[in-house]
């Protein structure tokens, strides 16, 4: 139903409501974590950073992070900049123009189908894909043992970056 590009970009944006909102992860991490090229992921995410979905930020703390409320937030706003909407002019039976006053067999219902699909795409947001909100074990990790997700602010524990951090600096 929803294109390769459309789908990654949708596993972007679940990935990041789930880290806190005061942290970004990098483009390669988020890639990784759902299995999409990238170089592909990156131009997905900068698309999504253009529509204010996302934030980008650069530097050593910098990455991607949610801009809009995962409550307010629909999967038809983050899947419609790269899916077009189901289009239901043509018929499915046919090559010619099918319509309400000359329906094919198959009008009725896949109409039915298309009305169904594009309201729950329109009416289902990211909070809803993630169980209303309910953080996760994982979630509720501290950062410094999620050595993927870069803080805005740099992690101190004793005057010093925690090892996991600095590692995860490096790299970049």
């Amino acid at each position: 139903m929803l294109s390769i590009t459309a789908d990654h970009a949708l596993r972007a944006v679940l990935l990041l409501a789930r880290i806190p909102s005061d942290h970004a992860m990098r483009a390669d991490a988020i890639a990784e974590a759902i299995g999409a090229p990238r170089n592909y992921l990156a131009k997905t995410l900068n698309a999504l950073a253009k529509s204010g979905i996302v934030r980008s930020s650069r530097g050593p703390f910098g990455g991607f992070s949610l801009a809009v409320s995962p409550l307010e937030l629909t999967v038809a706003r983050v899947t419609q900049l790269f899916d077009e909407r189901p289009r239901t002019g043509h018929c499915l039976l046919s090559k010619a123009r099918c319509d309400a006053d000359n329906p094919c067999a198959a009008h009725g219902r896949w109409t039915a189908i298309t009305a169904s699909a594009l309201q729950a795409i329109e009416t289902t947001t990211i909070a809803d894909l993630l169980g209303e909100g309910t953080p996760t074990p994982a979630d509720m990790a501290p950062s410094h043992a999620r050595p993927w997700m870069n803080g805005r602010r740099k992690p101190v524990t004793n005057g010093a970056a925690h090892p996991a951090t600095e590692n995860t600096l490096r790299a970049s």
